[in-house]
């Protein structure tokens, strides 16, 4: 019992523990549309176009918060209004975009060395650098995409599942693309220091895919997937704090792990279906 109370004693790391469980959960939560939207290079897009909003808002000495917030929501803005008003693909608009503001940021970094290792943090994660101030926006965005979800549950669902007969129905799929795009940047803003650039992604995707390998109900996939998610935040910081490891990198190691005897767990129940139903 003292080994898994020792860490505590720390602020920093309960400070970490909260961010990491809360971004876990938040992720998770996300991660479904994501997936079941085909949409997952978007998660990688978003977080490689924030990071230039992060080192203008440094070099402005403006707020991180606003300053990635602004950019991360005028990228997420642009992506969807270029594939809405043009005829160019969803991943041709992402990866022209965010490729465009990363590059940005490298350019910036490179004219401005000074403070070269600051943004070592923003693409690998930095979990002794999270306050108490960053726990409470990354509970409050929680809470709010909570609610915006509940709010837009049912739109969400139909755009999700079926895009074209949601606007048959007269859901006008376009705001409700919007507002998703904007609920996923404010995610990935809020989960770069825990997670850093290189790995919100995979953090977005794997409890996701693992919840959809254990159920085919959605609802159970939502509770699957945030629950994997905050319980791998928590498991993750544990092992980060004993290993000495990247906190974001041991994150997504321990979700990689539980994907893969998800997948094996799969597998091996299909094998056994077939074979039932062969024998009868």
């Amino acid at each position: 019992m003292n080994l898994l109370l020792t860490p505590f004693q720390y602020e920093f790391f309960r400070n970490g523990t909260l961010a990491a469980v809360l971004v876990g959960a938040l992720c998770g939560l996300i991660g479904v549309y994501i997936v079941l939207r085909g949409m997952s290079y978007i998660g990688h897009g978003l977080s490689h176009a924030i990071f230039g909003g992060a080192v203008i808002a440094f070099v402005m000495q403006w707020n991180f918060y606003i300053g990635a917030g602004l950019w991360g929501f005028l990228a997420a803005l642009l992506i969807n209004q270029t594939v809405r008003r043009t005829r160019i693909n969803a991943d041709a608009a992402i990866g022209v975009i965010t490729t465009a503001s990363f590059a940005i940021g490298v350019a910036l970094i490179s004219r401005y060395r000074r403070f070269t290792q600051s943004f070592d943090a923003a693409l690998f994660g930095n979990i002794l650098g999270v306050t108490q101030k960053d726990v409470l926006v990354i509970a409050a965005v929680t809470l709010l995409v909570v609610i915006v979800i509940i709010l837009l549950y049912k739109q969400l669902l139909f755009t999700t599942f079926d895009s074209e007969v949601a606007q048959v129905y007269g859901i006008s799929t376009g705001w409700v693309d919007t507002w998703f795009a904007l609920l996923l940047a404010a995610a990935i803003i809020v989960s770069m220091q825990v997670l850093g650039v290189t790995m919100i992604a995979a953090a977005l995707v794997i409890p996701a895919i693992t919840a959809r390998l254990l159920t085919d109900s959605f609802h159970r996939m939502i509770l699957i997937s945030t629950s994997l998610g905050a319980l791998t935040g928590l498991v993750g910081m544990y092992l980060s704090f004993y290993v000495d490891v990247s906190s974001g990198a041991t994150i997504v190691l321990v979700q990689a792990v539980l994907f893969g005897l998800a997948l094996l767990w799969s597998s091996w129940r299909h094998r056994n279906g077939r074979l039932i139903h062969t024998h009868v």
